[in-house]
This record gives C-alpha cells, sequence and structure tokens, in this order.
C-alpha cells in the first residue's frame, strides 16, 4: 500500500456545495465563510446544463477561491460524463476532485491515471489535484478500507447518505446512518486521511440547534468536517468542528508538563486529576497541530 502523508495544514470542517451552473450561487460562494467550496457537476446539476457548467468552470474557480477557500469539484460517475468532467475540472486552483459511487480501489486508480495525463500536459505540479472520494453503496462500504487506502492523492473519504440509503432500501436518517458513516470514518482514520460527515444528512438545515447538536455529536466521534448544501450551517461547522478554547488551553498544559516530566524519567503524570500517559499526549499535540492548521486557514480566509 502506498505511504499516505496528506498536508497537517489541510482544513476543510465546512464544505458548501454549490450548483456548478448557478452563476448567482457562485459569485457568492466566496462570502459564506465555507473552508472548501464544492463546486458541483453531479447531481444539483441538470444533464442538459452540464456542458454549460464545464466551459464556466475555470472562471468559477477563480471567483469562489477569492477569500481563501479551496475549491472542490464534484465530478460525475458515468464514464462518458466523468472524462468530461475531468477535462474541465483538472485545471490551476482546483485543490480536490470529489469522487461520487467509488465501487473499488480500481476506479480510483483508474481516474489517477486520467489525472497524471492531465496534469501533465497542463504543465502542473503532480499531485496536486487531491481526491475526496465516496462510499455510496452497501458494495462499497464492505471496500470502504480498500477505497479509502487507494492512492496517494486520496485526502479525504465520507459516506454519501442520501444515495448510501436509497442503494440500501433504507430511510436516510442518524439511526439508519450511523453504522455506515462510522465505518467509514474509521476507514478513512485507518488510511491517515481526513474522516467527513455528520451524524446525520445534509437535508436536515432548517433547525440550526438540531443541526449543532449533530455536530457537536460528530466531532465527538472522530469527524473533523461536513459538507452542507445550505450557507446558514457554514458557522456551525467552522465553530463546532474545531476544539473549545479551554480544550486548546488543557492540550497545552498536558504537552507542556509532560515534556518536563519525561525529563525527570517519569512515564505518567497527573493534569487537572486525570492521568496523562502517552496516549494522551500523543491526542493532545494532534489537536494543537489541527487547531494551529484552522487558524492559519482563518487568517487566508480574511
Amino acid at each position: 500500500m502506498d505511504k499516505f502523508n496528506p498536508s497537517p495544514s489541510l482544513v476543510w470542517r465546512s464544505l458548501l456545495y454549490v450548483p456548478a451552473n448557478n452563476e448567482r450561487f457562485i459569485d457568492k460562494a466566496h462570502l459564506r465563510g465555507a473552508d472548501a467550496i464544492i463546486l458541483d457537476l453531479e447531481d444539483s446539476v441538470p444533464e442538459a446544463e452540464r456542458d454549460k457548467a464545464r466551459s464556466m468552470l475555470a472562471a468559477s474557480v477563480e471567483k469562489a477561491a477569492r477569500n481563501g477557500a479551496d475549491v472542490l469539484v464534484r465530478i460525475n460517475r458515468p464514464d462518458d460524463a466523468c472524462a468530461q468532467d475531468l477535462e474541465a475540472a483538472v485545471i490551476p486552483g482546483v485543490r480536490a476532485l470529489m469522487l461520487p459511487k467509488v465501487p473499488d480501489a480500481q476506479h480510483v486508480h483508474a481516474l489517477a491515471g486520467f489525472v497524471d495525463e492531465l496534469e501533465k500536459k497542463r504543465a502542473m505540479d503532480p499531485g496536486s489535484i487531491l481526491f475526496v472520494p465516496m462510499v455510496e453503496s452497501p458494495a462499497a462500504l464492505f471496500r470502504a478500507e480498500e477505497i479509502t487506502a487507494a492512492h496517494t492523492r486520496n485526502a479525504a473519504a465520507f459516506l454519501g447518505g442520501e444515495d448510501f440509503a436509497a442503494a440500501a432500501g433504507m430511510i436516510p436518517d442518524p439511526e439508519t446512518l450511523f453504522l455506515p458513516k462510522v465505518l467509514t470514518m474509521y476507514a478513512a482514520r485507518a488510511a491517515g486521511i481526513m474522516p467527513l460527515g455528520m451524524l446525520g444528512t445534509v437535508a436536515d438545515f432548517k433547525d440550526l440547534d438540531a443541526v449543532r447538536e449533530t455536530v457537536r455529536r460528530s466531532r465527538r466521534f472522530g469527524f473533523e468536517g461536513a459538507s452542507c448544501i445550505h450557507p446558514s450551517v457554514v458557522p456551525i461547522l467552522n465553530q463546532e468542528m474545531r476544539h473549545s478554547p479551554q480544550e486548546v488551553d488543557q492540550a497545552e498544559r498536558i504537552v507542556s508538563e509532560y515534556a518536563e516530566a519525561e525529563k525527570s524519567g517519569l512515564g505518567a503524570i497527573t493534569v487537572d486529576g486525570k492521568m496523562i500517559d502517552v496516549p494522551v499526549v500523543e491526542r493532545a499535540a494532534a489537536l494543537l497541530a489541527r487547531n494551529q492548521a484552522i487558524e492559519e486557514k482563518e487568517i487566508r480566509k480574511k
């Protein structure tokens, strides 16, 4: 298996879907405060509008990135539409491609080969376009570990709840989607890439208090960000998909006090009445690294 080394500065707490054919939405996308803008060529764009969306893409990417957001493009799954999408989307300014309905690792490798050639032809840095594979069927769920670990371009992964529910013949709600979302999150963690998603569906955005509680619960389970279809969810994701100042302060004390204890030959200490050993310190150090990346992201978005 390839060794993974996604950029530690990659932060996608909030990923806002914007139909790639809707000029009005695209013009305002950079004002929403999202860490990432997903220019969608798939479900939110009627098939008759996709050529127009592709022709707009270069200008749309530039507009969406104006306030420092990363720009992603969700491509289509059928091979003919996928090829057209790649021709339009593998361009400077695009940070990643979202790969819908990924069936297996071979599919990821095949797309990587196409992107390799396009990057080379367009004099882009090799590997500059990242991948976000989407698990959207029961068969793919059983291959989630191989899909997330398929290629070094993979930077994040998540379960597409609505499509998965349709394929599984179930109602998409927090209870039914809990297990497949958590299993996909574990697969992403095992591959060393960013686990995205929330323990609900992107369709739930009218009750923002409920959304906030869902996002908080999702972070406790290990998710680092989620996509949304409405701008009102963006600030909630940005606030709740990061650690509180109190958590950051505690992590700083854990790392600092443990470093001092190590000088005295101690392998475990007590901080705030809790035992601190190596796994706790590693978790605290990871928290601080992510918090630093978020701070840098906020500076770039200003």
